[in-house]
């Protein structure tokens, strides 16, 4: 099983790189903050043709999705529904949702 950290630091550049015109849809910068034991917290910096991840939360950043580790793993391996997840408080978002709505086009 993939940690939330393999995900967002070797997954998550690899689909930024194939799918460019989607990141200039978010433009913006979200933070990630992952609970659990293979937690943590990084941003997604989509406000370049450069889109990249970085570790720790930016406070600069429109949104923040809120999650735990597996259910993070779950949602990116698409055995978990944002929609749901989000529905049943497994998937928490503070700031801007139209952003956040904006990642499932990229994640």
């Amino acid at each position: 099983m993939s940690t939330p950290k393999e995900i967002l630091e070797q997954k998550i550049p690899e689909k930024l790189k194939a799918k460019p015109d989607k990141v200039k849809t978010v433009n913006a910068l979200v933070n990630f903050d992952i609970s659990g034991p293979t937690g943590g917290q990084w941003t997604l910096d989509c406000t370049s043709a450069d889109a990249c991840v970085k570790a720790g939360n930016d406070p600069a950043a429109k949104v923040t999705v809120l999650m735990t580790d597996s259910d993070f793993v779950s949602l990116i391996d698409g055995k978990l529904n944002a929609q749901m997840a989000f529905l049943t408080g497994k998937l928490k978002v503070k700031g801007d949702m139209g952003t956040a709505l904006k990642l499932g086009n990229i994640l």
